[in-house]
């Protein structure tokens, strides 16, 4: 019998952070875990360090720097959770360092780095090459999975909820703006960008994942769950 898997979630909000628990309820079916997410929540060991993409960049450079340079190295992080999931939204490749008022680092990857969409997967590889930049990092360390919907998260919930939207119709991953299509929906149906309406829908997102995640569906929601799921072979191969 395994214990409970220690997950960390880094993720630019507490909405962020219920999708990917509907997500991960859904691709861990019965295996029991226990999410904290560490980022934007804060915490006595972690700290406070603000939310949004900022706050993704603040924790990233705060875990290096614990690692001596390295995240893959973060003790404190690694002592107590069995996987990270590295959370952030593709339209941040649209962004600069100086939206966030952050002076960049000699090592940290280059923004602007969005790409035309489609391929939306042009658009992340360039992000997650940034997003590991941060990290001091080249590739995923081995207990490390990044999540990257695109354009936003919002768009996997349009995906669960609405899939005959018209965005779906046009390519939800490169709609600019999705969570403009929650509260457009018929009246009874839409729900707006807050922790309470994402909870109320949590078990709905939750069932329709494997549709998301099916091949051809979703890329970025079908990347997620293909590296989660060997990142945890991993880990319990090693526990085993």
């Amino acid at each position: 019998m395994f214990e409970p898997l220690r997950i960390a979630l880094v993720a630019e909000g507490p909405t962020d952070g219920v999708v990917i628990t509907s997500a991960l309820k859904s691709i861990l079916q019965e295996r029991s875990f226990v999410l904290q997410q560490i980022c934007p929540e804060g915490s006595t060991s972690f700290g406070e360090i603000g939310s949004g993409w900022v706050g993704v960049y603040r924790w990233c450079h705060q875990s290096r720097s614990r690692g001596g340079g390295l995240l893959r190295n973060d003790e404190i992080l690694f002592q107590n959770y069995d996987l990270l999931v590295l959370h952030l939204d593709a339209d941040v490749a649209g962004a600069t360092y100086d939206h966030g008022s952050i002076a960049p680092q000699v090592s940290d990857g280059a923004l602007p780095c969005e790409h035309e969409c489609p391929p939306a997967s042009d658009t992340t590889d360039a992000l997650r090459a940034v997003l590991l930049s941060w990290c001091g990092e080249e590739a995923p360390p081995e207990k490390v999975v990044i999540c990257m919907p695109s354009k936003s998260t919002e768009a996997w919930v349009v995906a669960a909820l609405f899939p005959d939207d018209l965005a779906m119709a046009h390519g939800i991953e490169c709609y600019r703006d999705p969570d403009m299509r929650l509260g457009q929906q018929r009246k009874g149906k839409r729900i707006r960008k807050g922790r309470a309406d994402y909870e109320k829908k949590a078990e709905e997102i939750q069932q329709a994942w494997p549709r998301l995640a099916s091949p051809g569906a979703l890329g970025e929601a079908y990347r997620f769950e293909s590296e989660f799921s060997q990142a945890l072979l991993g880990v319990e191969q090693v526990g085993g």
